[in-house]
């Protein structure tokens, strides 16, 4: 899923980076980090806060990434002095759990300033529910418009209630070294799935276990069905509310992997990659595949050669697109882009505080900023020079700056309407895909099976608007 979403530093700057993507791509203040800081001063927020106040910041930080959190923190005490602010890690390196101890603590009537939420669904799903405070007069009282603001904002019936504070987004991995071998140049954007299917034909090399496939397809539902993860607003319902599992997008693509698997054997077999429990990124640096569909969270790994031994290039792609014919419904031709909301919690009893903190956390820039962030003024290149530093050799630098920030490459606004029925329909897609993968079913059996169910679970469960 989008994750439509989870050593060394580098190691947990890359993983930090998250799903899971994915948006201007993201768009250079070109501002120098002096002046960075006296925007992102200016940008936190222009409420006043007339007395000491203590709030509390709520997370799911593992043991590492709480010290970058802690160091934010502190820069914004020190530019804050009339507010201190309490690191609350609810369950560290657990978003899942932490969302489970999140609601308990609401339901118990605890008071909640800022909380970390992982996607725009889990922000979404707490503000019906009364959980969470509207930002409106915040906004306003700073003159500020979100969609100017933040790539993905959570809004319901016209309030909002989350600030982006990362972003992630999905782009294509390639060997550059097998790339230059088979006298391919480096895909940009406009590229298809057709194509991609090309390439990874002419990347497979070899046979048995020296094989080398064109690419590799990991088992998650981002790789059933690319086009609907990374080219859609939501990987479940249109904007009617009705389920996306009837898309053309459904068709061609269990199609094309089935195709690249047992026609073209350009692709390891789903079976192999269930039954072994393949890692995507030893697949990818093992030089087991040429290409793979991954995300930003990646980007410290090809300069990761101790956890990741190897010697090529890597090089960097947007998302193919998919072929005329089998656009997703109402397609735009922008990639889904998500990330960590910042929200507020409606018992809060120092909501200027916590907005306050809310856009200092969305908008600084801080050597201590360990994700892109979801602003749209930020300098995220700034970030990525960090990540990369001293191994710029097995980068294809223009490629990856190309992919993450090329202003050809657009982004879609966030969904306005979703389901809390998550976890149901993310098993009737793999149930869906293992039926057509794994067995005989032909493929409009199989869609017209997925629809079904998708249907009687959103009619029973509804949807978020």
């Amino acid at each position: 899923m989008k994750t439509k979403s989870k050593k060394k530093l580098s190691v947990v700057l890359g993983s930090m980076l998250a799903v899971s993507l994915t948006l201007s791509a993201c768009g250079n203040s070109g501002n120098s980090e002096k002046n960075g800081n006296a925007e992102a001063s200016t940008n936190a927020g222009n409420t006043k806060v007339d007395k000491q106040v203590a709030i509390k910041y709520y997370n799911w930080d593992n043991e590492a990434q709480s010290a970058g959190t802690d160091a934010m923190l502190q820069e914004f005490m020190d530019q804050n002095p009339g507010i201190k602010v309490e690191h609350v890690t609810l369950v560290p390196g657990d978003s899942v759990e932490m969302l489970k101890k999140l609601d308990f603590l609401i339901s118990s009537g605890e008071a909640i300033d800022v909380v970390q939420v992982p996607s725009l669904g889990g922000v979404l799903e707490r503000a019906t529910r009364g959980a969470l405070a509207p930002l409106n007069e915040f906004y306003e009282k700073d003159n500020l418009v979100p969609e100017d603001e933040y790539y993905v904002n959570a809004k319901v019936d016209n309030n909002y209630y989350g600030l982006q504070y990362t972003k992630s987004s999905n782009y294509v991995m390639l060997n550059k070294d097998a790339l230059d071998e088979a006298g391919l140049p480096v895909p940009t954007f406009g590229w298809t799935w057709d194509d991609y299917r090309d390439y990874a034909k002419k990347l497979t090399k070899g046979e048995g276990v020296d094989k080398r496939y064109g690419t590799y397809f990991h088992t998650w539902e981002l790789y059933m069905n690319a086009p609907a993860q990374t080219m859609m607003k939501d990987p479940f319902v249109y904007d009617d509310g009705t389920t996306i599992f009837a898309d053309p997008t459904y068709k061609y693509f269990f199609q094309l992997r089935k195709d690249m698997e047992s026609a073209d054997k350009s692709a390891k077999s789903y079976a192999d990659a269930l039954a072994a429990k393949l890692n995507y990124r030893t697949e990818f640096f093992n030089e087991e595949a040429a290409m793979i569909l991954a995300g930003n969270w990646t980007i410290a790994d090809p300069g990761n050669t101790e956890q990741y031994p190897h010697e090529f290039k890597t090089a960097f792609a947007p998302v193919p697109v998919p072929p005329a014919g089998s656009e997703p419904k109402d397609y735009e031709g922008k990639y889904f882009t998500s990330g960590n909301m910042l929200a507020m919690g409606a018992t809060s009893k120092n909501k200027e505080a916590s907005f306050k903190l809310m856009r200092f956390m969305s908008t600084a820039v801080s050597d201590n900023r360990l994700e892109f962030s979801g602003y749209k003024k930020a300098d995220n290149e700034t970030l990525l020079t960090k990540l990369v530093a001293g191994k710029e050799d097995m980068y294809d630098m223009d490629s990856l700056k190309y992919t993450l920030f090329d202003n050809e490459i657009q982004f879609l606004d966030g969904a306005q309407v979703m389901t809390t029925a998550t976890s149901e329909l993310t098993k009737i897609i793999d149930d869906g895909f293992s039926r057509f993968m794994l067995g005989n079913e032909s493929i409009d059996k199989v869609q017209q099976w997925m629809v079904g169910e998708a249907t009687k679970i959103i009619n029973e469960k509804g949807v978020i608007k």
